[in-house]
């Protein structure tokens, strides 16, 4: 049975399995070796769950994961979770006890359908053979239809290995493959998009909100040639830098946390707001604040309403693919449905905007004069060092804050960060991106907290020979939750660390290990660690002074470069 879902598997584009093993998926093991996907061996649950998120966005096919019984499984939980948020289709396969042990305290028993269910789009427990084919072709077809989401699948042990039912597991397999039909969205409403255009037409302040759905329906380009026929600038959603290059001149900024001003300030004087893929949750619509109140808004996205929480009821609600609704709507436009003058207008006050959103998120890389590494400098260098098609991941914390504002990313898809904000994903993240794309420069940008929670995949990087630059910005504490006690006039508490020398560390896995303390040294520092041929991590020892790009703490001692 193991080779009949893992055939099965693999007909629907399944590459890679990223697990810790364990006893209860043997079968499963047999199965995956023998289908021709790569079992990649994890140091933890969770890293391997970021990986097949990750190795999922990438291919743009479910890829798997796969754990243990109850302890495996709820280390994959906070993979779950980070999939969910970010809309990835990925296929959590869990191994559970023998069914005739179940409901009598078996080792490792739980229903793990029941408690990580809700965290997955969908679960289920395979409990037949007979069952197998049709369970898992609707468990990719609710991972792949509508708003997109991982799958948990359990697999009692004694399970795996029976025979598949109806013998021959390769032609069942590759049968059912070609029965599942993905469901999508209908072809988009002609008078539906009429109605649309007609709303940014008679705006006089319209603006796109361009989320992840523009990427998954790689939209990137065509979205920038709408916002250029209707004269109006693009702003990108939480965590989605990287939806249209951050060099066209109606780009102007990321939404959510570490915004320039002017990203937020835009969004709130526009009368009409289109949202292209996003399901503006808290962080990108800066606490259900935009649209603003009294604005018009039209959102196109494959289940609008999911994008509504907490919000008035949009104008105009448009089931589609992004893709597919652009397409209509530029064929449209080239029969005139904005007035020149209009568009013209538009544009300059769009030029106007770029010129405050460049002032508002320009990063001072060369400045500092305090000490230990300013983060504002490591972006500076990434930026004169990295290609256009360099693959940048981030780990959760306030560092990213520089990252956001100040990097120009150039290309769709470049950017891997979950919108969950779950630490410990940046490191496994990059792995994937490097296995997936071994040619490219790929760089995870961590803080200290996020990067100790994952650091043990550097000997999963090490072991598989791909060459990803981790960058740890180290000022010994958890700095996002700090910088909320310092607005709040709180004491600190729970938030001071102790120092790990990361350099070291990564030489003890086998991986590069450089350590920095000054910002003339980052350069060099980078150069060294992009051209090595093996895992390479950057320790950089920051002024704890910086908590964020907007705050720095000045009430305390900055930590000594030698600490």
């Amino acid at each position: 049975m193991g080779r009949a879902i893992a055939d099965r598997l693999a007909a629907a584009g399944a590459r890679y399995a990223f697990t810790v093993p364990g006893e209860s998926f043997l079968g499963l093991l047999d199965g995956l070796v023998e289908s021709g996907i790569q079992i990649v061996a994890t140091r933890h649950e969770g890293g391997a769950a970021f990986m097949a998120s990750a190795a999922t966005q990438l291919t743009g096919r479910p890829q798997l994961c796969a754990a243990t019984r109850a302890v495996g499984t709820a280390n994959l939980a906070i993979g779950i979770h980070a999939a969910r948020a970010d809309s990835v289709p990925m296929i959590a396969l869990v191994g559970q006890v023998p069914r005739r042990f179940r409901g009598r305290e078996a080792f490792q028993e739980a229903d793990l359908v029941g408690s990580l269910g809700r965290l997955a789009k969908w679960a289920v427990e395979i409990d037949e053979p007979r069952r197998v084919e049709a369970a898992l072709t609707e468990a990719l077809q609710r991972a792949q239809s509508g708003r997109p989401g991982p799958v948990l699948i359990s697999l009692p042990e004694d399970l795996l290995d029976m025979r598949a039912a109806g013998g021959g597991a390769s032609s069942s397999s590759h049968a059912a493959a070609a029965a599942t039909a993905v469901s999508r969205p209908p072809a988009p409403d002609s008078d539906a998009i009429r109605a649309v255009l007609r709303l940014m037409a008679a705006s006089r302040r319209g603006v796109i909100l361009a989320g992840g759905g523009v990427i998954r329906a790689n939209a990137s380009r065509r979205v920038l040639r709408l916002a250029e026929a209707l004269g109006v600038p693009v702003i990108a959603g939480w965590r989605r830098p990287d939806v249209v290059p951050n060099g066209h001149p109606l780009y102007l900024g990321m939404a959510g946390y570490s915004a320039p001003s002017t990203v937020r300030r835009r969004l709130v004087e526009a009368d009409v707001v289109l949202v292209l893929g996003s399901r503006l949750n808290e962080i990108t619509s800066f606490g259900y604040r935009v649209p603003a109140a009294g604005s018009q808004w039209a959102q196109v996205d494959l289940e609008p309403r999911q994008a509504a929480h907490g919000l008035s009821a949009p104008t105009i609600a448009l089931t589609a693919d992004i893709g597919r609704f652009v397409d209509e709507a530029l064929s449209l436009l080239r029969a005139g449905a904005v007035h020149a003058e209009t568009r013209e207008a538009r544009l300059k006050g769009a030029a106007d905007d770029r010129q405050g959103y460049l002032a508002a998120s320009t990063v001072d890389g060369g400045a500092w004069e305090g000490p230990g590494v300013h983060p504002g400098r490591v972006v500076a260098e990434l930026r004169r060092q990295l290609s256009a098609e360099a693959i940048i991941t981030t780990d959760a914390g306030n560092f990213g804050g520089w990252l956001h504002r100040g990097y120009r990313f150039r290309r769709a898809g470049t950017f891997l960060g979950t919108t969950a904000g779950a630490m410990g994903y940046g490191l496994p993240a990059a792995i994937v991106a490097c296995l997936l794309h071994p040619r490219r420069q790929v760089v995870a940008m961590c803080g200290d907290g996020g990067f100790a929670m994952s650091m043990n995949e550097l000997e999963t990087a090490v072991r598989l020979g791909v060459s990803a630059v981790a960058i740890v910005h180290d000022n010994q504490r958890y700095g996002t939750i700090r910088m909320h006690q310092d607005r709040e006039g709180r004491p600190a508490a729970g938030t001071d660390l102790g120092p790990i020398d990361f350099a070291a560390a990564a030489q003890a896995m086998g991986a590069l290990g450089i350590s920095v303390d000054r910002d003339d040294q980052v350069p060099d520092a980078i150069r060294e660690a992009l051209s090595a041929r093996r895992p390479a991590v950057i320790h950089m020892v920051l002024d704890r002074a910086w908590v964020s790009v907007d705050q720095p703490a000045v009430t305390e001692e900055p930590v000594s470069p030698e600490a």
